[in-house]
């Protein structure tokens, strides 16, 4: 009998382990690496869906002027002013899945938006994906950060 109950609660031990450890590899929160390595992008829970912001640059300063890093590429003369670092990239990132979101996010380097879907892809890596029209892209995303 004891040997029954022991076995059970090594098997519970080791379910609820890995469902701990599965919802922990879902979770889009925390600091991530972005492919090339030039930014960090915080992300966070809001509004029922997720955010995320840049906040750190591999180059957080331009080149030619010395001053802080801006969106330099919107086409809007008022937002390209605005700082790189604090920039937000996603807009309307609502869950379709456990660990999947779809909404916009906003590419700086062209100053443009588009449709997109970030999916958590394992515990340290995040696949962001961004569409124009039939055109699909991404990149894989690494944690550096919780």
């Amino acid at each position: 009998m004891f040997a029954r109950f022991a076995a059970l609660t090594v098997l519970l031990g080791t379910l609820l382990g890995v469902t701990a450890a599965h919802a922990q590899s879902t979770d889009a929160s925390g600091t991530w690496l972005t492919q090339a390595g030039d930014a960090r992008v915080k992300i966070s829970k809001c509004g029922g869906g997720i955010c995320g912001v840049i906040v750190w640059l591999r180059e957080p300063y331009d080149t030619a002027t010395g001053q802080p890093a801006t969106d330099s590429k919107n086409p809007n003369p008022a937002l390209a002013r605005r700082p790189m670092i604090g920039l937000p990239l996603f807009s309307s990132m609502q869950p379709t899945s456990p660990n999947k979101w779809s909404g916009q996010i906003y590419n700086a380097d062209d100053g443009s938006t588009y449709a997109s879907s970030i999916t958590v892809t394992g515990a340290e890596s995040l696949r962001v994906e961004g569409c124009v029209g039939a055109l699909c892209g991404g990149e894989t995303w690494s944690r550096v950060g919780r």
